[in-house]
């Protein structure tokens, strides 16, 4: 099962924010969520675990189990690193993650926790033949858009095989050469977490944007670190989002089976707009709808009353794209384009 979680311990708070942000800087903890065990504030891109201050035993497998539920895996998806001796290694090793200790005398930087990942990565790769590619041989290419830590450690990202070995802005740089002019926004007023998964869809798809309505606190875990890729946009309302949809000409069409709503199938989206998901449950808000210039709905043949947002989201950037979009580069073959 492979790493999901980077946990480093260490009992120094400003020694281990420094590593933190050292290790949250560096492409190949991209796609991984880093978890301080130790005396260290919580941030934007780490979760913090204190088994002393929430009463945990140090050495004991609860904080394993504690720090992998914090962001939703099982505790053998948790690779623990920290000084020779520490307490954290006893408890990774009970809790059932992966334990990997420091040297004596090693001084815990980014560099020296990282090699710890990649000979774990490496290992796990060999065992299951997982996706991405090692250090590339030397001499390396002499290309701007390559990132020299990836071309001397390998890449293991969740990227396609033509952008290994790239830098992030590289990528997001050609990307925006090619936006498609569709746009997906999702009403978030109950920090639902089918949106990372909307993200997900909307990244697979190359929408030009996507758009939060509501909250803008989202799950950006089920986004598996894709929304490094792609522009991502806060309304605070929905007259906010109508307001920016009109100013650009975009018609706005949302998604639900509500009275009214036709088959997705029955004619294609327009080339450019923005598809509008409702929330988790109740779908569609009242305002929401009055901003639709129309409303779709997915045809569905079971006993269930709608698709979730992340669901729904995939199946009408699909409908757009078979319409619109040029035949992606894994395509078997060439397709017309309305």
């Amino acid at each position: 099962m492979s790493i999901r979680v980077l946990a480093v311990a260490l009992d120094d708070g400003r020694e281990l924010a420094t590593l933190l942000e050292a290790l949250a800087a560096d492409a190949r903890t991209h796609g991984l969520e880093l978890v301080a065990l130790g005396p260290v504030a919580p941030s934007a891109r780490w979760r913090a675990v204190d088994a002393r201050a929430i009463g945990l035993a140090p050495d004991g497998p609860e904080l394993v189990a504690v720090a992998a539920g914090a962001v939703g895996v099982r505790s053998r998806q948790v690779l623990v690193v920290a000084p020779a001796g520490h307490p954290a290694l006893v408890a990774a090793r009970a809790g059932g993650a992966r334990a990997d200790a420091l040297g004596g005398g090693e001084r815990a930087t980014a560099p020296a926790v990282l090699a710890r990942l990649e000979a774990a990565q490496a290992i796990e790769a060999e065992a299951s033949g997982a996706v991405g590619v090692g250090p590339h041989p030397e001499p390396w290419p002499d290309d701007p858009r390559l990132d020299p830590d990836l071309l001397a450690h390998g890449d293991r990202r969740n990227v396609v095989d033509g952008y290994r070995y790239w830098r992030e802005a590289a990528i997001v740089a050609d990307l925006d050469r090619r936006r498609h002019p569709v746009h997906v926004a999702v009403e978030n007023w109950r920090h639902d977490l089918n949106i990372g998964t909307v993200v997900r869809n909307a990244n697979a798809f190359n929408a030009a944007t996507v758009h939060i309505v509501g909250e803008r606190r989202w799950n950006r875990r089920g986004a598996m670190a894709t929304d490094r890729y792609l522009h991502v946009q806060h309304h605070p309302e929905v007259a906010h989002l109508a307001g920016w949809a009109a100013a650009r000409d975009l018609p706005i069409v949302g998604v639900d089976n509500v009275p009214g709503a036709r088959d997705l199938d029955a004619r294609p989206l327009p080339p450019a707009c923005v598809l509008l998901l409702g929330q988790e449950g109740p779908g569609l808000s009242t305002d929401a709808l009055a901003a639709c210039a129309e409303v779709v709905a997915v045809g569905q043949h079971g006993s269930t009353r709608s698709l979730n947002a992340g669901v729904a989201s995939g199946i009408v950037l699909h409908a757009w794209a078979r319409d619109h979009a040029p035949a992606p580069p894994t395509w078997p073959g060439p397709r017309p384009v309305s």
